[in-house]
């Protein structure tokens, strides 16, 4: 249950009590009444807008309206107190019952507690790690890899029809330079003397090494000749490495717990017509055309050309100039290759499109927008997810890193090191479109301010909990049937209250996160989960009428043990949303 759309149809219901007294008109819209937790935590559990956004259609001042309204919600079972406020707003104080209660809802749901079908089964298209086949995965692709995830997981939680895609750039001048790297590599492994100079703008990555090795123990039928400099065995070579790193990215993933229901291929896009149908439909609707762009002011761009160039109308979609599709020479360009891949994911029934690109590319997501607007004829809609870099800290110190060198810190490397649960927690503490600092000291040491061992920490003492009740209380029966039962009415601490309520925003957390496409607020929520168990815990520390296991009260021990289970139910369920493993013992 969303208690918070709970309560809104609860006011709804006293609405429509008042549009049939006369006090409403019968036909008034409730679209905008909201229910929302109070900006002020003061002044109440709820707070609902209804007698501002209707006292026009009622004729009445708002606040005349709001006291037709709180008397009406006065009388509900639920409800403890109503206050107005302002020029308006009606604040509620929810009754404790109706809390104490919801402990039974978590409990029987378990860890699908929170899922909702607020998706109603929209089918969305999640692209992302996408990383050029042209090198292993590194720090900065983990975020991206791990965001993308847990945005498809939660998305999916939310009642979405999810489809988590990878797509390959293995078409274009890219590959052809990777292929070139693995030849000359092949010839250097094989004895030749290959001139430094020669491996200028090439691949440098130990990857490509192993790569040449690897293709050199190819069958014979199968290997590329590096001597040859034929066209075939170019297409060997690039074909046997793009495969290679692909094979290797695919592992590295399944480190991460990255899983992509699709590996999508930028040459078969091109090799399969679907390029030339995409400008085809442009073309035929008038939003091809062949002119000559203005020279870009500052870095000229890799499609810019001062020639005739096939152009798209993008600025009829809001961009800023219009795009190249063409090379003066008859190639596509990549802006081309990417509208006819989005042009695919919309036909296969994507109604919703997320990408989830690098900080680098930033400038890109206008005319991108703009493509996605034209070709699928406003059928989809884009939202690009922009992940900022990742800065890696040892000791104080910053990690240098350049791709230029071959001196990167890969996934494998890293997760390695501390372990997948911790990567993928640690990408997820921050908004996506902020940079974040990845210290391998704090991300492992035992602290509060360390945000993976707080929330874990927090899973494990609750189940520290029952631990201790089997040495305590060996003959009470606290399986689930007896927790989901258990009197939770006598739950009246301040703390206990308090933790319960935090626990019923559970799903309106998924709801808020899956509709902004934020999965940071996951985190916020679990480590604030985190901080209240906490902290009841050290006051039953301090007080002994607050522990949780008291022998000489057995129905306020099932209950407390009742709400011990469902923080632990939540917390695990926000961790597994995450692909973290919720942790029974800290080590």
């Amino acid at each position: 249950m969303n208690v918070f759309r709970h309560f809104r149809d609860e006011v709804a219901g006293v609405l429509a009590a008042l549009a049939g007294a006369g006090d409403l008109p019968a036909d008034a819209d409730f679209e905008r009444v909201t229910c929302e937790p109070p900006r002020d935590a003061s002044h109440g559990d709820m707070a609902t807008n209804a007698a501002l956004v209707l006292a026009k259609a009622a004729g009445a001042k708002p606040r005349d309206l709001a006291g037709k309204i709180a008397e009406g919600l006065r009388r509900l079972d639920s409800v403890a107190a109503v206050e107005i406020a302002g020029p308006g707003f009606i604040n509620i104080r929810v009754a404790d019952g109706f809390w104490q209660r919801r402990v039974a809802d978590i409990l029987t749901a378990g860890k699908a507690y929170g899922d909702t079908d607020v998706g109603r089964g929209e089918a969305v298209n999640v692209e992302f790690t996408s990383a050029n086949p042209t090198g292993l995965l590194h720090v900065a692709h983990a975020r991206g890899a791990v965001f993308g995830d847990a945005l498809a997981a939660l998305l999916e939680k939310a009642g979405y029809a999810v489809t988590r895609e990878y797509y390959i750039n293995d078409w274009g001048g890219q590959v052809d330079i990777l292929a070139e790297s693995v030849l000359k590599r092949m010839r250097q492994l094989a004895g030749e003397s290959v001139p430094e100079a020669e491996f200028d703008g090439l691949y440098p990555g130990r990857e490509v090494i192993e790569a040449a090795e690897a293709a050199l123990d190819l069958p014979p039928g199968e290997r590329p000749d590096p001597a040859s400099g034929s066209e075939e065995d170019r297409v060997r070579a690039r074909d046997f490495a793009v495969a290679y790193m692909m094979d290797r990215i695919r592992g590295d993933l399944a480190a991460l717990g990255v899983r992509h229901d699709v590996f999508a291929s930028e040459r078969s896009l091109v090799e399969s017509g679907a390029v030339d149908a995409a400008f085809a439909d442009l073309e035929a609707r008038g939003l091809i055309y062949t002119g000559v762009l203005e020279p870009p002011k500052g870095k000229r761009p890799e499609d810019w050309e001062e020639r005739p160039q096939a152009l798209f109308r993008s600025t009829d979609f809001g961009d800023d100039i219009d795009r190249p599709l063409k090379k003066s020479n008859g190639d596509w360009t990549y802006f081309a290759t990417d509208i006819a891949y989005h042009r695919d994911k919309w036909k296969r029934g994507a109604g919703q499109l997320i990408d989830v690109w690098g900080a680098d590319h930033q400038g890109y997501i206008p005319r991108m927008k703009a493509a996605v607007d034209a070709i699928t004829r406003g059928g989809a809609a884009l939202d690009v997810k922009v992940v900022q870099l990742v800065r890696l800290i040892r000791d104080g110190a910053v990690v240098k890193m350049s791709k230029r060198a071959g001196d990167v810190v890969t996934v494998r490397d890293v997760v390695d090191e501390v372990g997948k649960d911790v990567v993928r927690f640690v990408m997820l503490t921050r908004r996506n479109d902020a940079p974040l600092d990845f210290d391998f000291v704090k991300v492992t040491e035992q602290s509060k301010d360390n945000p993976v061992f707080y929330v874990q920490y927090a899973h494990a003492r609750s189940c520290s909990v029952f631990r201790q009740v089997k040495d305590i209380l060996p003959n009470l029966d606290a399986g689930h049937a007896s927790l989901v039962n258990a009197d939770c009415s006598i739950l009246t601490n301040e703390g206990e209250l308090s933790l319960i309520k935090k626990l019923t925003m559970w799903p309106r957390v998924i709801e808020s996160a899956a509709e902004t496409h934020e999965p940071h607020r996951i985190a916020y929520y679990l480590y604030d989960v985190a901080a209240d168990f906490h902290a009841h815990w050290n006051r039953g520390r301090d007080d002994p009428d607050l522990r949780f296991v008291r022998p000489d009260d057995l129905p306020l021990t099932l209950a407390r043990l009742a709400l011990v289970k469902a923080v632990a139910t939540v917390i695990a369920s926000g961790l597994i949303l995450f692909g973290v493993e919720p942790a029974e013992e800290m080590r």
